[in-house]
């Protein structure tokens, strides 16, 4: 029953955003040609791309110069996140709950949404929330549920070299059936696999690091930005041109966990590992259907978009034809799964009704963000390989992954002066670039929480299951301690 209250409550409350926007508009001749102009890849994946070309050069310009001010409740929403698990005993404890999430998510969106249609862009508000939230928000959804309801049993021994392994299937997981679904479906076998050991945050922090991100390299349905590429005409094999950077920037950090882990291990009492030893069970699967619903997402993003259906071009909104999909896939997988499965899994929606609603906020907030750098990315004077990688992935780390690849996309073919995809992969030199912001957007969504949705819904999940993660500048410490150095020599490898 909670289930469904809540499903019904979150359409319910995405539609409501959706109509009042559509209001404050008006639904004017000037909006309605915006939404539907959006010839950018025809309602795609954002966050989980949304296949809309998100730079205003694409539609003309929409409104007017936002202030530089204008990005403070972007700012104070981060910091929110960062600091009220951290300031008292008090704010943690308003902070853990949910609905206080939304309430200060809404609040500071709200705050952005005066602001944006105070400078005339209520159309990119209306954009964002119809064609980049609500598929966000329905991809995950179906993917964290319908992974929820597969049970991997057995307890296999937590040793370095078992966790290692785990974490190598996660990651090439990862590439074919999308970060989110990499991550939801193997976490919480991870965790029980290491809940005999008390050490074990470092093990999450990696699976966040390799599973949730830089394994979703090597096809356009394993991140978001790479399924923007393809829609805006990336071949769909070209990808795997990034295998030398994820085998590179995996194999470090993979050897880099084994002798971490290792130590760890060496700090288990013996009691711990001895109870670990003797209570492993062989390993089996359960909810098996929850396959056949999880294949049927990866085919509905892979197929349901502008390049197989040419006329969402012209007609937007039949792209949400995928999004009915989905929901249908949640359905069944609600239906023919037996929910004794989810009970086993300890599965809970708090983790994406975390998501859900800070994400409001988020997609809100950076609206001026990704607008101001829209509008003034050439004054940023980035012109060679390295500044791409950089730039792109420190901006993917705090903001959309996918509007900032798209961002940067179009700074590269303005830069070489080319109009199209086609003539960015046709020069060696613009492939170069191509290559370097699609590192930078998928690897470095790695260096925060809200880099990249599962990297929040790990996190929750993983307290859910009584493992007490790092806060946001915790997690911030780890990720520069280890992944800038690994990207530092990527950019010496590849990029220099």
């Amino acid at each position: 029953m909670m289930r469904n209250k809540f499903f019904t409550s979150l359409l319910f409350l995405s539609l409501v955003l959706n109509v009042s926007v559509w209001a404050e508009t008006g639904a004017s001749p000037q909006t309605n040609s915006l939404a539907q102009s959006e010839t950018d890849a025809g309602h795609g994946e954002h966050g989980t791309g949304n296949g809309h070309q998100e730079t205003a050069s694409a539609h003309g310009e929409a409104g007017d110069d936002l202030p530089l001010w204008s990005v403070i409740p972007f700012v104070l929403i981060l910091l929110s996140i960062a600091l009220l698990p951290l300031i008292s005993h008090t704010t943690e404890h308003w902070w853990e709950n949910n609905n206080n999430k939304l309430l200060l998510s809404l609040a500071l969106g709200g705050v952005s949404f005066g602001i944006l249609m105070a400078h005339s862009w209520g159309g990119k508000i209306f954009h964002t929330m119809v064609f980049d939230y609500i598929p966000f928000i329905i991809l995950l959804a179906a993917l964290f549920y319908i992974s929820g309801g597969i049970v991997l049993n057995g307890d296999i021994e937590a040793t370095p070299v078992n966790n290692t392994i785990f974490l190598v299937v996660g990651t090439f997981l990862a590439s074919f059936i999308g970060t989110t679904g990499a991550s939801m479906l193997l976490i919480r076998p991870l965790l029980k696999t290491n809940s005999e050991r008390k050490h074990v945050v470092h093990t999450v922090i990696f699976f966040i690091f390799l599973v949730s991100n830089i394994g979703g390299s090597l096809t356009p349905l394993g991140d978001p930005p790479l399924f923007l590429g393809y829609l805006q005409g990336v071949p769909f094999v070209w990808t795997f041109k990034l295998f030398p950077q994820m085998i590179i920037a995996s194999g470090i950090l993979l050897v880099v966990y084994f002798i971490w882990d290792t130590i760890m291990h060496g700090k288990e009492t013996k009691k711990d590992i001895r109870y670990d030893h003797s209570h492993r069970q062989p390993i089996g699967l359960e909810g098996q259907v929850n396959l056949i619903w999880l294949l049927g997402v990866i085919l509905s993003v892979a197929f349901l978009n502008q390049n197989y259906i040419p006329a969402i071009a012209e007609y937007p909104f039949l792209g949400f034809i995928r999004e009915a999909v989905l929901v249908g896939l949640i359905a069944l997988s609600k239906v023919t799964s037996d929910p004794k499965l989810r009970e086993k899994n300890k599965f809970t929606l708090g983790p994406i009704q975390e998501v859900a609603y800070l994400f409001i906020g988020i997609f809100l907030t950076m609206i001026p963000a990704l607008l101001l750098l829209e509008h003034h990315g050439k004054e940023l004077g980035i012109t060679e390989r390295w500044q791409f990688f950089w730039v792109t992935g420190g901006f993917s780390g705090v903001l959309d992954n996918a509007p900032t690849y798209l961002t940067f996309l179009s700074l590269a073919k303005g830069l070489l002066g080319y109009s199209n995809v086609t003539q960015i992969l046709a020069d060696p030199v613009g492939e170069e670039l191509l290559k370097a912001i699609s590192v930078g957007a998928v690897f470095m969504g790695a260096l925060t929480y809200i880099g990249n949705a599962p990297n929040f819904m790990v996190k929750s999940v993983a307290e859910e299951n009584k493992i007490k993660m790092p806060s946001f500048g915790g997690y911030v410490v780890y990720s520069f301690l280890l992944l800038v150095p690994t990207f530092i020599l990527l950019t010496w490898i590849f990029f220099i």
